[in-house]
C-alpha cells in the first residue's frame, strides 16, 4: 500500500441465523458507514459457524442469507471487498502458524471458553470441558488470523467482543517478538461504538433484541408475517382512553427509530393526551417497517434465488481479498523459514 492509501477496516459476519432488525441497526449500518472513512473489508465467517451449525443445508442457507442481507442493505461490492472466509485458503495455513505462537494460558482466558466451563460448573458436571470442542477453544486464534491476514488497521466491535481484537494484537506481538527482524504483522486496533442506545433496539418482549432471547423482528419477513410478530410486542394494559408514556414502550421506541418523524410526533402527542391504543401504534410500526424494508426485501429475495449473481459477487470478492492475503502469507512463510 502506498503512503496515500486509506487504512483498512475489517468486519466479520457469522452466519448463524436469520437477519433481524437488531442486526441491521447494531451491526450492518455502523459497519457500512466505515466505507466512507476506510478501505473496508467484510467477510462471512462461515468456518467460525462450524462450532455450532452442523446441518450442511442450514450452513449453506445461512451463508447465502448473510451475503444477500448485506448486499440488499447497501454494501457495494465494487467499493468494498466482500468475501467468504472459506474462499481464502491463506487464513487456514496462517492459523496453524499462529497457533504455534499462542499461549494456551491466553486461550484459557477466552470469554467463550470460560463461559462454557462456567455452565458445566453450574450444572454440577465433574468434567468442566464437557461439550467443548477444539474449534471453540481455538476460535480466538482463527479470529486473530482473519484480522492479521488482511493487515487490518481497525476492527469495529462491541464491548463484549473487544477481547478478540486484544487477542489478535497479543498473538501478532508474539510472532513479531520472534520473527520481527524478518517480518512484522500489523497490530490492529478496535473501534468501539460510543455508549448509548443508538445501536441497540428493544425486542418483542422489551429486552434487548437478540436471537438468544427469541425476541427478534425478522428483517425481510413478508408483510403478513411481520404483522404477526409486531402484534406480539409486549405493551402495558393502560386503557385506550387513558394517557400513556410513549418512551416507556418498546413499540413506540421502534416506531421512533423507523417511522416518519411527523407521524412519530403526532403519535407521541396522542398517546400523552389519551385516546390512542397500542394496537394502532403497532399498525403504524408495521406500515413503517414494510415501507422501509420492502425494496430491500425484493433485492434480498432476488439474490437468494438459485442462479442469481450472488456467487459471482462473492467469488469476485475472494479474488480481491487474496491480492492482500497471499503476500502476507508469503512474507510469514519466508520469516519462519518455510519457502
Amino acid at each position: 500500500m502506498g503512503s496515500t492509501a486509506r487504512k483498512v477496516s475489517l468486519t466479520g459476519i457469522k452466519p448463524t441465523g436469520e437477519p433481524h432488525l437488531g442486526n441491521y441497526v447494531g451491526a450492518i449500518l455502523p459497519a457500512l458507514d466505515l466505507a466512507d472513512s476506510y478501505e473496508s473489508m467484510y467477510f462471512i465467517a462461515d468456518y467460525h459457524a462450524l462450532t455450532t451449525v452442523r446441518d450442511p443445508a442450514l450452513m449453506r442457507h445461512y451463508t447465502r442469507s448473510v451475503a444477500a442481507t448485506w448486499l440488499a442493505a447497501g454494501l457495494d461490492p465494487d467499493r468494498t471487498t466482500f468475501y467468504r472466509q472459506s474462499d481464502i485458503p491463506e487464513i487456514f495455513e496462517l492459523s496453524w502458524v499462529l497457533s504455534c505462537m499462542s499461549a494456551k494460558g491466553l486461550m484459557n482466558r477466552a470469554h467463550a471458553y470460560k463461559a462454557a466451563r462456567d455452565r458445566n460448573r453450574e450444572a454440577g458436571r465433574e468434567d468442566l470441558d464437557a461439550g467443548v470442542n477444539m474449534g471453540l477453544f481455538n476460535y480466538p486464534v482463527l479470529m486473530a488470523v482473519d484480522i492479521l491476514i488482511v493487515e487490518a488497521d481497525v476492527v469495529p466491535v462491541g464491548r463484549d467482543q473487544l477481547q478478540h481484537v486484544e487477542y489478535a494484537a497479543d498473538i501478532a506481538g508474539s510472532f513479531n517478538s520472534i520473527y520481527g527482524d524478518r517480518y512484522k504483522l500489523k497490530i490492529p486496533k478496535p473501534v468501539v461504538p460510543e455508549e448509548g442506545t443508538a445501536h441497540t433496539l428493544p425486542g418483542t418482549d422489551g429486552r434487548k433484541m437478540s436471537k438468544s432471547y427469541g425476541n427478534t423482528i425478522p428483517l425481510f419477513a413478508p408483510e403478513a408475517a411481520l404483522k404477526k410478530v409486531i402484534r406480539r410486542i409486549t405493551t402495558d394494559s393502560v386503557p385506550v382512553e387513558a394517557p400513556k408514556e410513549p418512551e416507556s414502550s418498546s413499540v413506540f421506541t421502534l416506531l421512533e427509530r423507523f417511522g416518519d418523524p411527523a407521524v412519530v410526533a403526532e403519535t407521541r402527542a396522542r398517546l400523552l393526551a389519551g385516546g390512542m391504543g397500542w394496537g394502532e401504534v403497532k399498525a403504524q410500526l408495521t406500515e413503517a417497517l414494510n415501507e422501509r424494508f420492502a425494496p430491500m426485501r425484493d433485492r434480498y429475495e432476488t439474490l437468494m434465488a438459485s442462479g442469481s449473481e450472488l456467487d459471482d459477487l462473492l467469488a469476485h470478492g475472494a479474488d480481491k481479498a487474496r491480492k492482500q492475503t497471499r503476500p502476507v502469507l508469503e512474507r510469514v512463510r519466508d520469516a519462519i523459514g518455510i519457502s
